[in-house]
């Protein structure tokens, strides 16, 4: 059976670039995020990369070998593999939801021995993966109940709001805005092949040639600099941890006893509110995937691509890994450049020999960020330009509002680096850092709730949107979200409020979790009534579904 082409090497450093990229974010959010006693270059390149390369590993391996046995069954050199790859939403979750706040906790636990601490975020993170794991399994089966029961613009928006403000925002920000002269061709190659699908002279790989290109404007820029003695871009700032060749075993677990794990658990448990959302939203884009090869010729079984996520996530937690692995929507654009199956062995091969020889650390002393994270731009784009395909136009505000939480949430991390030095000389900054702290926690939830809550308005299912009111009032009297403390924690609200630190006590007493269950609670006796007695206005709603606007521009 033919099973690589000339297509193949395209697709393959589209997405093996892809996954490189994730992991450097990985890296470069978890030590370089300005935190003090932060992980290390070593613990993160020996710890939590190999048995997240593992999971790439075993997950591509899966999917060649059901493109190889779908092309035996249909006698066809013509199949093309479905892309898996590490999880980028999830990746940023992760890092600044899950693994930084554990560190900060274990850095509390054992003050005066950080690698027990970094070993303490490291379990929480994997306990966490392992759990997604877990639950995917259960719910794959299950996965079109799943889009029945939660609105696709509640399942997607919160999605979107990461992809727009984090993966997008973020490495903006910090690294293609930071060197212009290299960012932005590198980003403008991306955006003409990756978004407006233009073809290089020679079929030269898009992906590559944007790392190519940045690599040599970086070089250009270096020694041009030495020459006339200007600052054109910013070095590479190398860590002390070299590294070396030679095989890695990704020690999962350590030797802690039953009261270490008890702690690591109830820490997992405490990370609930956005462990399920990570968790059915990739399930449910598992089926997107599916039914997107399937209208390009390629018809895998569902259930069988819904178990291979699961399954290699599962094995990337219980060797090390943190980020979960998923199926990638591009396996239509893979199969237009002609790839069969070989592009995902060798990715399989290359992420997974370049996490367990030690080749990630070479990579990552040789590459900047700026040269691969206008993927990540492009990625970030990708996702929400998707999310408003596949969304009823109609439920468009619902997706807006889904972002509001997620911008809360970046404002938060902007303040907190800018004020957080200076909170008991500014106390305008400890009301707005409060307030988008009540905002910002558990933002993947409630950015959930809110734009299922505006779908079932826009749809006149007003005693639906009660429910999720409901369901919101509940979720806030535990702090599952809006919860007023900075590590997000889940509790009774006399436990959340006796916790307070003294600089915020004053903002808390109006923002408590009483407050905010109380306005849920009253937002859904209105709905209720509203349902009752109230009536939509039929004439502002276009025969398309779409609301139209009157002369003077209201709505």
């Amino acid at each position: 059976m033919k099973w690589f082409s000339r297509g193949d090497w395209n697709a393959f450093f589209g997405l093996a670039i892809d996954n490189l990229a994730v992991m450097i974010s990985l890296f470069s959010l978890l030590t370089f995020a300005g935190i003090p006693n932060g992980y290390t270059p070593e613990f993160v390149l020996t710890r939590m990369l190999p048995g997240t390369a593992l999971g790439v590993l075993a997950g591509d391996l899966a999917f060649t070998l059901m493109a190889y046995f779908l092309a035996k069954k249909l006698n066809s050199n013509t199949v093309t593999a479905m892309p898996l790859g590490l999880d980028t939403p999830s990746t940023f979750g992760m890092a600044f939801l899950v693994l930084l706040p554990a560190l900060a906790k274990g850095n509390e636990l054992f003050p005066q021995n950080h690698d027990q601490a970094m070993t303490f975020g490291w379990n929480v993170g994997l306990g966490v993966l392992i759990l997604i794991g877990l639950i995917k399994i259960v719910f794959s089966p299950f996965g079109n109940l799943v889009r029945q029961w939660v609105p696709r613009a509640g399942l997607l928006g919160s999605l979107a709001a990461i992809a727009l403000t984090l993966i997008s925002f973020m490495p903006l920000r910090e690294d293609i805005a930071g060197m212009p002269v290299v960012g932005l061709p590198c980003l403008l190659v991306i955006l003409v092949c990756l978004l407006a699908h233009r073809v290089l002279p020679f079929k030269f790989p898009g992906t590559l040639f944007s790392v190519l290109l940045g690599l040599f404007l970086y070089a250009v820029s270096i020694f041009a600099g030495r020459i006339f003695d200007v600052t054109i871009v910013d070095a590479i700032k190398p860590f002390e941890f070299v590294g070396h060749f030679g095989f890695q075993i990704p020690w999962a677990f350590s030797a802690g006893d039953g009261s270490w794990w008890e702690t690591v658990f109830r820490e997992v448990l405490f990370r609930m509110p956005m462990i399920f959302p990570f968790a059915l939203a990739t399930i449910v884009g598992g089926i997107d995937c599916t039914e997107s090869a399937a209208s390009a010729g390629d018809e895998y079984d569902t259930r069988s691509v819904l178990f291979v996520e699961a399954f290699s996530s599962l094995i990337a937690g219980f060797a090390g890994g943190v980020i979960q692995t998923t199926p990638y929507i591009g396996q239509p654009a893979y199969k237009k450049m002609g790839a069969l199956s070989g592009y995902t062995l060798l990715t399989a091969l290359f992420i997974g020999l370049a996490g367990f020889m030690g080749g990630l650390t070479v990579l990552f002393h040789l590459l900047p960020k700026v040269v691969l994270f206008p993927i990540l731009v492009f990625v970030g784009i990708e996702i929400t330009s998707q999310t408003f395909r596949v969304v009823n136009p109609r439920h468009y505000p619902a997706l807006t509002l889904a972002i509001l939480p997620s911008l809360a949430y970046l404002g938060l991390l902007l303040l907190k680096s800018i004020y957080a030095p200076l909170l008991p000389e500014r106390p305008d900054a400890i009301n707005a850092i409060q307030t988008l702290r009540c905002l910002a926690n558990g933002f993947l939830i409630s950015g959930m709730l809110w734009a299922a809550l505006m779908v079932s308005i826009l749809d006149d299912k007003l005693a639906k949107a009660c429910c999720y009111c409901l369901v919101a009032a509940l979720l806030s009297f535990f702090g599952v979200i809006h919860s007023p403390l900075a590590d997000e924690a889940i509790g009774f609200p006399w436990v959340i409020l006796g916790s307070i630190e003294k600089p915020f006590v004053d903002v808390v007493k109006v923002q408590t979790p009483y407050h905010w269950a109380g306005g849920y609670l009253i937002c859904a006796a209105i709905l209720l009534i509203l349902s009752r007695w109230g009536k939509q206005t039929e004439e502002l709603v276009g025969e398309d579904g779409e609301f139209e606007s009157n002369h003077s521009g209201k709505i």
